[in-house]
Order: structure tokens, then sequence, then C-alpha cells
């Protein structure tokens, strides 16, 4: 009987350019030829250069890089949306971010992707009940990437983080699917209680640099955080808001403002 699975990754057209991007690269920087040929070309299918890039960057003394990468692996296996979601994380930087040329860029020298997908292994160890693999992974990911996401919050696909530096997503926060944020975004909480107390998230939000999302607030689908904003309160669908505390000073301005990753404010509201 024919694997249906191998059948799929021998017509990736994905991973196949990947792999070309690869090569080229090799070719054009030979000093890098061994890097590239760890992380990329020596693998067959992109699940098992995931779980090679996550645990080459997570390794430590305390848990060598073989462990990791069988953690890893375990999770892609038990799960493989854990794959699907990079997937779509890959081709949401690629299609969003300027300074994104090749597909294999992100795996290769991205930090906020290879957070995020270093992030989707840590959940679903939480998920399964290994609370304490789970925190050695969020560990190892704010050491090394300074981007420290909670195991239990929960995050759509197609996500870029651009930069990704002093990201914090708290324990109950919910992102939804394809959300874009910039450097030193908070979702966090405002005091020391223990229930929900994150923010949620919706579908195709983008946010921007250094803006702070506080509590158990809703941000509506298709809207626009300014860089640098303090959130406090629900953000309907579709508007944009800034300032300290934030408020509405129009509309989002696009249908798919996380997608286009226009962060131009119009003329403010004085109403």
């Amino acid at each position: 009987m024919v694997n249906p699975r191998r059948n799929i990754a021998a017509v990736d057209p994905v991973w196949d350019r990947i792999q070309t991007e690869a090569q080229q690269a090799a070719q054009d920087e030979p000093l890098i030829g061994g890097f590239v040929h760890a992380c990329i070309l020596h693998h067959k299918t992109i699940d098992k250069a995931l779980s090679y890039r996550i645990a080459a960057k997570l390794a430590s003394n305390e848990m060598s890089m073989v462990v990791v990468r069988e953690i890893v692996e375990e999770a892609y296996a038990d799960d493989p949306g854990l794959v699907e979601a990079a997937r779509a994380d890959l081709v949401a930087i690629y299609e969003r971010d300027p300074a994104c040329h090749r597909l294999s860029q992100p795996i290769l020298y991205f930090k906020g992707f290879q957070a995020v997908q270093a992030y989707r292994v840590g959940h679903h160890l939480w998920s399964k009940g290994h609370r304490d693999l789970a925190y050695f992974i969020q560990m190892r990911v704010s050491e090394i990437f300074g981007v420290d996401i909670h195991p239990g919050a929960r995050i759509g696909r197609g996500i870029m983080i651009d930069h990704a530096h002093s990201i914090v997503i708290g324990e109950t926060a919910i992102v939804g699917d394809n959300v874009s944020m910039l450097h030193s975004v908070t979702l966090g909480g405002t005091g020391k209680e223990e229930e929900d107390r994150h923010p949620k998230i919706a579908d195709g939000v983008l946010i921007g640099a250094g803006a702070k999302v506080l509590g158990n607030i809703k941000i509506g689908h298709c809207s626009r955080i300014a860089a640098g904003s303090v959130v406090l309160e629900d953000v309907p669908p579709c508007k944009t808001v800034a300032g300290i505390p934030a408020r509405i000073v129009g509309e989002a301005g696009c249908e798919q403002p996380a997608i286009s990753m226009n962060h131009m404010l119009g003329p403010w509201d004085e109403g």
C-alpha cells in the first residue's frame, strides 16, 4: 500500500522551492554551505527541517539537542496541524514582510518564525498535560529569542511577528488567524487575578510596534492598533485605535490590515 503522506511530500511545492533556494544560497555564499545543508538540504521534508532547527536553537547544557528534537518530532507526529500552522506562518511572512525575499529565510534566520514554532510545540505539550516540559520550552524561547509566550496561550495560523524582540503573550491570551504584530507588543494582564485575564485578538488584526493590550478585552477582527498605544477597553471590528489610553481614531483603512501591513493613520476623529 502506498503511503499517502510520502506522496504529498514528494510533490510538495513549498518544500521543493525552499530546497532550491537553499541550494542557491549555498552556491552564492560557500561559507554558509554547511549551515544551510544542516538546516534544510539534509532533510527530506519540512517537518524534519523544522524539528532540527527548533532543537538546534533550544538545546542547552540541561537538555541535549537529541532530546529536544525527539520532543518536537513526537509533537509533530501526534498533531500534524502543527506543521500545517508552520506552513501558514511561513507563507504569511513571505507575503507580508518586505524584508523576506525567499521562503527559506524565516526557517534559517527569522527569530519571530522560529519562536512561534517552538511555542506551538510548547502549547501542544501544555495541552497534553506535560506542563514542566512546556515551561522548559517557554524558558528557552525567552532566553534565546527574547520572546515570552506562555504555553497556555492560544495562537492561530498565518501569524507574522516582525522583528519579534520583547514580545510578551500571557497565559489566557487568544490570538486569531492571520494576525500581524511588530516588536515589543504585550498581550498582558492587569493584576494578580488567576482567571481569564488576557486579551482576545480576533482574526486579521494588525498590532503596531510597542503596543500594549491589557486585560480580558476583545480586539475586533481586522482592526488596527497603532504603535505605542495602550489598549484597555474592547475595540470594535474594522477600527483603528491609537493613544494612551487608546481610543478609536478612524476605520481600519482596508479590508485586511494585517495582510496589507498598512500602519498609516488618517486624520484623527476629534468628535
